[in-house]
């Protein structure tokens, strides 16, 4: 059941949650929009924040889900951290997008909050203290992936599932490179200030 379940998995996290929502509550691409990102950032920046919300929650119900199904048919850890990976490479590259996709937070955050509760919710309470006390999306998702590794380590939730948190860090890192350029140059967008260039 392992590679039904990855497969599913994948085509779970492709659904292109921010495409949709944009068509639906905003009568435009959001890949037109701002940033171009498909993530709920980009989404609040350019229809609020009930937009925002609505892609987030989605994105964050596909790795949720994704990985309940797993859980359902009884794999083990080491398969449970495959397809919570496969949510978020479908996330980032979605087969209805041409391989292209969003940044994968909040699909990792779903995806592990059903590996381990206990090790994602203080990823979650990063990620909102950041963006409260900066402003700065991109920086609050960065540290909320950092975060993720060390909560499962900490509470030991198992190898496998710390070794996806790894490769999702790193993932998201890559995936935030021109995030991370304009954070060091001090042009990244803020949600405190009028963004001039989403993140």
């Amino acid at each position: 059941m392992t590679f039904p379940a990855i497969v599913l998995a994948f085509l779970l996290g492709s659904f292109p949650s921010g495409v949709v929502v944009s068509r639906l509550m905003l009568g435009r691409d959001i890949r037109d929009i701002g940033s171009g990102n498909i993530g709920a950032a980009n989404a609040a920046r350019a229809g609020g924040l009930k937009a925002g919300a609505a892609v987030g929650l989605l994105d964050v119900l596909k790795g949720l889900i994704a990985v309940l199904i797993a859980r359902r048919v009884s794999l083990d850890a080491s398969e449970l951290a495959l397809v919570a990976c496969a949510a978020v490479l479908g996330h980032d590259f979605s087969i209805f997008l041409r391989f292209k996709g969003g940044k994968g937070v909040a699909t990792t955050f779903g995806a592990m909050l059903a590996v381990s509760p206990a090790g994602a919710l203080p990823a979650a309470v990063v990620w909102v203290v950041v963006l409260l006390m900066t402003g700065y999306s991109s920086l609050a998702s960065l540290l909320a992936l950092l975060a993720l590794p060390v909560a499962l380590a900490l509470i030991g939730a198992g190898p496998a599932a710390v070794a996806a948190a790894c490769f999702l860090l790193i993932l998201g890192l890559v995936k935030h490179r021109d995030n991370i350029v304009r954070l060091l140059s001090g042009t990244e967008a803020s949600f405190k200030r009028r963004p001039t260039d989403g993140a």
